[in-house]
């Protein structure tokens, strides 16, 4: 069964489902395609600076909804926070905000054209104040895809990267599919996740964005179970990540 480290699953904060029943209908593809834990991340954002009560809520009123229709889904809290944000929350916010009740903490890599070296500086305080740091879409970034030795060295440095199912199908166009399959042909992701939105318009497809990708990556289905259960566990346990698959 697949843990999604990255889903809009709370209704009404952000970019996410709207309404409740959309909500639910999204947790719903989420349990068809194989899901048994989904981490709702909202945006924590200048544009939606969702904190942990907002998250805490959320998580307690969709658990109760999916209880009630019988949705047999494991739903824990997080957020997806930019790194002006992370620089910027005290300490006991932050933490809050992290994957379950874990030490890590999903990082949006920033969509724009540019990408500035606070960026690194935030990864590396982050880690200095004891966070795992875990990118979000780096494959869709456009500056990581102009400099790919940026991600690299953010990689050795210890950062852990999650790249988007859906890119991998072709879902954000060609750059980043083919930014997606470079960067698991070269060992650099440690899960794939859905950053789903919607049921429809943007839904979890955990399993089909792997098996696009396994049609060009064929060892990559000796690695699935990997990006989308062992290291998700792990991460979310704040336990060493398991060995990953040659």
């Amino acid at each position: 069964m697949l843990i999604d480290l990255h889903f809009h699953a709370l209704p009404g904060i952000d970019d996410g489902p709207r309404q409740l029943d959309d909500a639910l209908a999204l947790l719903r593809a989420a349990t068809a395609d194989g899901t048994r834990t989904v981490v709702a991340t909202p945006h924590c954002s200048r544009r939606w600076p969702n904190g942990p009560e907002t998250v805490a809520d959320g998580v307690a009123a969709l658990d109760a909804a999916a209880r009630r229709e019988g949705i047999d889904v494991e739903l824990l809290g997080g957020a997806e926070v930019t790194h002006e944000m992370a620089l910027q929350l005290p300490d006991e916010t932050l933490r809050e905000l992290t994957l379950g009740e874990s030490r890590c903490l999903l990082l949006e890599s920033p969509l724009g054209q540019f990408i500035d070296a606070s960026f690194e500086t935030c990864v590396a305080q982050l880690q200095e104040r004891g966070y795992r740091v875990l990118l979000a879409h780096p494959e869709r970034a456009p500056g990581f895809r102009d400099d790919p030795s940026r991600l690299r060295a953010l990689v050795d440095g210890g950062a852990l990267v999650s790249i988007t199912a859906a890119a991998l199908s072709g879902g954000f166009g060609e750059n980043a599919r083919w930014s997606g399959l470079e960067l698991l042909r070269e060992g650099l992701v440690h899960s794939v996740d859905s950053d789903a939105h919607h049921a429809t318009g943007r839904p979890p497809g955990m399993r089909a964005g792997i098996a696009a990708a396994a049609t060009l990556l064929p060892a990559l289905e000796e690695r699935a179970d990997w990006l989308t259960t062992a290291v998700p566990a792990a991460l979310l346990s704040d336990a060493p990540l398991p060995p990953a698959p040659a």
